[in-house]
């Protein structure tokens, strides 16, 4: 491996009181169970040659009809992931949960997690209780993530309606609501107006990469708009490498991510390790590496994002 001191922009914690119902929300989607502590998060870091881990809490913080419940859960896992961070900042990093799509509840809380936490950025989920994020309605908080240059991680969650029960959503419901919320994203205008806002799609941008050249069509469909446009705002994404170093899809995202643009992430504990290993392997292993293109990925990227975790 070129550099061993990895940073994982897409790695998740499971605070105590959250134990019980990520795990049934994981046996609901048909996936293993996740076990999460802060001990066995670092052994594995170590094992895998991650340096820092960026946390976030990836699962809704309240029932649609409980704004009041998520604002409190949200600040909650702040809280308790902001102490991790503190007591080990080398180590750990902080993605703020919001209780979207509450938007004043979530412009109070990115205020207070990174003004008084000092989270690395804010975590946004691709559909919050059915409502995407290129919603008109959340346009107060897009204006203020892009006042302050805020990173943002937008993590899939299940999309509305029926979920097949053969198949677990993480394998194909989660990278299809990753794809449908950046295109939401563009068709309503947010990375053009809100280009200080740096985003990151997991898993690769989900079917992004793969289906550009048709999601680009929407370029047609809406007036003042070209696909070259849809594209360009597309390839304004970060991308991160979770489940996504297979020796077709990692060909596909390199081709399309613009320079500096992807990013390591091992998505551990929703990932087994065991099957996280295997996707390391897949991108050291890649045969067609640039000089200097696998660090970026490993590290120089996100030092861009996360200055304060750059070497030197």
């Amino acid at each position: 491996m070129t550099n061993p001191a990895r940073i994982d922009v897409h790695q998740h914690l499971i605070p105590p009181e959250q134990r019980r119902a990520m795990s049934g929300r994981a046996a609901a989607v048909g996936w293993p169970a996740p076990v999460w502590d802060v001990r066995s998060a670092i052994a594995m870091m170590d094992r895998r040659s991650i340096a820092t881990g960026l946390l976030s809490f990836a699962a809704p913080v309240g029932a649609p009809d409980d704004p009041a419940g998520a604002r409190a859960t949200a600040r909650r896992v702040n809280e308790y992931t902001a102490e991790l961070v503190k007591d080990r900042p080398e180590r750990f990093g902080h993605f703020a949960v919001l209780p979207l799509p509450d938007v004043d509840g979530a412009l109070a809380e990115a205020a207070y997690a990174l003004d008084e936490l000092k989270a690395d950025g804010v975590m946004v989920l691709s559909n919050a209780h059915g409502r995407y994020p290129g919603d008109p309605a959340f346009e107060p908080l897009w204006a203020e993530l892009d006042a302050r240059a805020t990173v943002v991680l937008v993590h899939p969650t299940g999309p509305p309606g029926t979920v097949l029960p053969d198949l677990p959503g993480p394998l194909v419901d989660f990278p299809y609501d990753t794809t449908r919320a950046a295109l939401h994203l563009v068709v309503n205008g947010v990375p053009r107006r809100h280009p200080r806002i740096r985003m990151i799609l997991p898993h690769g941008g989900g079917f992004v990469p793969y289906a550009a050249q048709r999601l680009a069509c929407a370029g047609r469909l809406r007036p003042g708009v070209t696909p070259e446009d849809v594209l360009a705002d597309l390839r304004r994404f970060y991308f991160d490498t979770a489940i996504t170093t297979g020796p077709a899809a990692l060909p596909s995202l390199m081709a399309f991510a613009a320079p500096g643009r992807v990013l390591y992430g091992s998505d551990f504990p929703m990932v087994p390790e065991e099957w996280g290993t295997d996707f390391d392997a897949g991108l050291d292993g890649y045969p067609h590496w640039t000089a200097g293109q696998l660090h970026a990925i490993n590290r120089g990227n996100a030092e861009g994002l996360f200055p304060r975790l750059a070497c030197g």
